[in-house]
């Protein structure tokens, strides 16, 4: 007898395997338990105790859930921690969020719209590495290493470091030598704690080769398909297995972040005094080492051999390269920092802050701003090329190269409008009195954007969308969107770092004294930005409740327009209203709402870069009252800053261990971690690059078993849950051929167009997903794909690719009948195997699958 499999994938909620496989809880609990059947401690099939291998149809659930949450162990906090890299994830996540990429990789060009936005959005994900590095450099070289002079701030810092106040220690640079071992520590165990997840990467799906079998009726053997061409990227065989990429590409990002953590100090000996003679030709040949990596890490983003997808392939020479010409930078930097002050200029010594301005606060030097030389500088500048860098990204996927025009200008003119403010320029005459380098940020800002005003690139063949509410996110600015919100994130970790650091170092001096420690300018200014943004937040959520409010009141009036209700049904009434409502929230207004809070946060942001390079830091003691309330606002968001991290990993504690977090919170996490690391090699690892490989295994290897063979199945209805939907439809487009026309793929709770088909279209675009119900139209032409919604599902939606839509009544009723005295449950975004619909749907299925060749059906139930 023919037999059929339901491989149920859950969705980011972790829906335990009992509850997949619909077994009901008993009050001795001696009824069917869950029993694994496949997999690991991590990952694993289950089906019933109580399934037989003669069951006709036999329901399977795939758990994945502990790839990103699990038990309460120690390995559930380590992982928790890696909520931290968030920012880094978002980076990775924008590269997937280009548009016009080929479905085959070794098409892309570098010059075509979506290569040139891949090696941009990959500089930009270099650029978010050095932000870290640069931070945690700031720390200990800047706020520890220079600015902490005396016993009374090194007492602060946890562990005996009062020896750095000893005369030797204070002399020349040494002190710096001893603060860059901080970034470079950081940087070796992130590096390492990354490494050690790159054998996600390795996981590839085993190819199922079946004994050689003769038919009993004569009919010949199976024929291994002809090869397809592929009509979308995730049919890419090597999608999900890039381990030599990845090691690759974090060789480069730890190189690079190595070396502009050992700039800041060589800069800053630099700037102070000038290097002759010996230091001269240590100094020149480490900058030029620099530069070199840097060079090598800017040309190679966008080279193939970073860029491709290759399997397991080796390191190769350049890595060896470039770890060779980092190693020999930093000999060269500590040899420079631990040398004695050279004859040029004044002693070094000098421009450190003096000792003792807690106790004299009106020494030469206790109300001066003595920080690094050249650090603010950096800081301020690397934020400004970052904005540049991200609205290059988004012109470049908006309109190709040539809105690239704008952003370029604008990083050419910045510099040289410095330059000529500050020292004049030859040919043209002084800059006129007032006029100050900040004044630039605005309208360079805006000659960046004016490419974003150019018309979009439209396909050759235009793409019909696949109904209302599923066009492009953002106007085709989504990668930078994604991206800005990482490096925002990223931005508000490094300030309140810096901030809680040089706090905790000034904690004995008076608050309206002078500070002995102080952050970078960027630091304060971006504690502004958090209380603006945090107001801008609050109002966007007071725009959400009214529009709630407003979509709630519109759905309880078409659900009472009939008349005749009882109250008890009114009342119920209003409950499904605002599941309804809620559905049209996301479905129509979410997108639209993210980029209105981006818009504002472009604007603050670039504010911020301007007030960063004014070198203006309002006092609390200045007569003019706005100061005064801006230095405030500032304190407090700074101070916010500083929990940032703790609150982030704490929530990711939560999503890890907490199923009602998971839902709510948990989404974006999911939605985050799912995309390969093919942009940043720090990143959270992708559960997709394992569950992927996993399911593709599970289904071809049953459905490759000999006929008489026990375990043999002649059909799979892959049946997805919310995200499992998506990994479900990755899966299809890996199968081959013959597998596909033996699986039926049962989507519900699906986000395949309102959220990804939108954000991704590259993948889940229109034309995406209509190549997906050709590939899973069987030779009869029946698309073997039905789609299950609710209108009461917030991130469920109708798919409209060429499949079945089968809506789902919820509630089923308003009111008990039958003999029930509890109402019919609203289920929204769960319980779809228990509607009459899913049923009815699954049984005609298993008919289909049941025959030897499969014949279309007009209408199903």
């Amino acid at each position: 007898m023919e037999r059929v499999l339901e491989l149920r994938v859950h969705g980011v909620s972790n829906t335990p395997p009992d509850q997949l496989l619909g077994l009901q809880a008993t009050p001795g609990g001696d009824g069917p338990q869950p029993a694994q059947v496949a997999g690991g401690p991590v990952t694993g099939f289950y089906r019933s105790s109580a399934a037989q291998r003669d069951d006709p149809v036999t329901v399977e659930a795939y758990s994945w859930g502990r790839l990103t949450s699990g038990a309460r162990t120690r390995r559930d906090v380590e992982r928790a921690l890696w909520t931290l890299l968030l920012p880094f994830a978002l980076a990775n996540v924008a590269l997937h969020a280009r548009t016009g990429i080929p479905p085959d990789p070794d098409q892309e060009r570098w010059a075509s719209r979506s290569g040139i936005t891949a090696w941009l959005i990959r500089l930009f994900c270099l650029s978010l590495t050095c932000t870290l590095v640069i931070a945690v450099t700031g720390v200990g070289v800047d706020l520890v290493g220079w600015q902490c002079v005396g016993r009374d701030c090194l007492g602060q810092l946890p562990g005996p470091w009062e020896f750095l106040g000893n005369s030797w220690w204070r002399q020349g640079t040494r002190a710096l030598a001893l603060g860059l071992l901080l970034p470079l520590l950081v940087v070796g165990a992130i590096g390492l704690v990354a490494w050690r997840t790159y054998q996600y990467e390795a996981q590839m799906p085993a190819e199922p080769r079946a004994h050689p079998v003769t038919p009993e009726d004569g009919r010949p053997a199976e024929r291994p398909d002809p090869p397809e061409l592929p009509e979308n990227p995730l049919q890419d065989p090597t999608f999900w297995n890039g381990e030599g990429q990845l090691r690759r590409a974090a060789v480069l990002h730890l190189c690079t972040g190595a070396v502009v953590a050992a700039a800041v100090p060589v800069a800053a000996v630099v700037i102070m005094d000038p290097p002759r003679g010996i230091r001269a030709a240590i100094a020149w040949s480490t900058v030029t080492l620099f530069a070199a990596v840097v060079a090598i890490a800017v040309v190679a983003v966008g080279r193939p051999w970073l860029s491709r997808r290759q399997g397991a392939t080796p390191l190769g020479p350049w890595s060896a390269v470039v770890a060779g010409l980092t190693l020999l930078s930093l000999v060269g930097t500590f040899a420079l920092l631990l040398l004695p002050d050279g004859p040029a200029g004044q002693p070094l010594s000098t421009y450190r802050p003096p000792i003792g301005c807690v106790a004299q606060p009106h020494l030469t030097g206790c109300r001066t701003d003595r920080s690094l030389p050249g650090y603010d500088t950096a800081v301020a500048w690397l934020v400004t090329y970052q904005v540049l860098l991200l609205v290059a990204i988004a012109a470049a996927n908006r309109s190709g190269r040539r809105a690239l025009l704008g952003p370029v200008l604008g990083a050419v003119l910045l510099p040289l409008g410095t330059t000529w403010i500050e020292r004049g320029l030859p040919g043209l005459p002084p800059a006129p009195d007032g006029v100050n380098t900040w004044m630039l940020v605005g309208p360079v800002v805006a000659l960046a954007f004016a490419g974003l005003l150019l018309p979009r690139l439209r396909p050759a063949v235009p793409a019909q969308p696949l109904g209302a509410y599923t066009d492009l996110a953002w106007r085709g600015c989504a990668p930078a969107v994604i991206a800005g919100f990482g490096w925002m994130m990223a931005v508000a970790y490094c300030a309140g770092l810096l901030y809680w650091v040089s706090d905790r170092l000034d904690g004995r001096a008076e608050p309206s004294g002078p500070s002995r420690v102080v952050p970078p300018l960027a630091v304060f200014w971006a504690g502004l930005a958090c209380v603006i943004g945090l107001l801008a937040l609050l109002a966007l959520l007071v725009r959400v409740a009214v529009l709630l409010h407003r979509l709630r009141r519109a759905e309880y009036t078409r659900l009472t327009a009939a008349g005749g209700l009882s109250a008890h049904d009114l009342r119920r009434c209003r409950d499904v209203s605002t599941f309804r409502a809620l559905h049209r929230l996301v479905g129509e207004h979410a997108i639209r709402l993210v980029g209105c809070y981006a818009t504002v946060s472009a604007a603050l942001v670039t504010l911020c870069c301007a007030a960063a390079l004014s070198g203006h830091r309002p006092s609390p003691l200045s007569p003019a009252g706005w100061q005064a309330a801006v230095h405030w606002a500032a304190e407090r968001g700074d101070a916010l800053l500083g929990w940032l991290p703790v609150m982030t990993s704490a929530l990711g504690l939560l999503i890890y261990r907490t199923d009602s977090v998971r839902r709510s919170v948990g989404v974006i996490w999911d939605v985050c971690t799912f995309w390969p690391r093919a942009a940043h090699p720090l990143a959270p690892p992708s559960y997709a690059e394992r569950a992927v490989p996993e399911l593709q295994t599970r289904v071809a290897g049953l459905l490759a078993l000999p006929p008489h063979h026990p375990d043999r199945m002649d059909g799979v209805i892959l049946s997805g849950h919310s995200q499992g939907t998506v990994i479900c439809a990755a899966v299809l487009l890996q199968l081959p051929r013959r597998w596909r026309r033996r699986t039926w793929f049962f989507s519900y709770g699906c986000q395949l167009t309102r959220l990804y088909g939108r954000v991704f279209p590259a993948y889940f675009g229109p034309e995406r997903l209509r190549t997906l119900a050709r590939a899973l139209t069987w030779p009869g032409g029946q698309v073997a794909w039905t789609n299950f919604w609710r209108n009461t599902d917030p991130l469920g939606w109708p798919v409209y690719a060429g499949q079945r839509d089968v809506p789902v009544a919820d509630p089923e009723a308003l009111h008990p009948s039958g003999g029930e005295v509890a109402d019919p449950p609203i289920r929204s975004h769960g319980g779809y195997p228990e509607a009459v619909e899913f049923a009815r749907e699954r049984a005609a299925v298993v008919r289909l699958l049941r025959r030897t060749v499969p014949s279309p059906r007009q209408r199903i139930g």
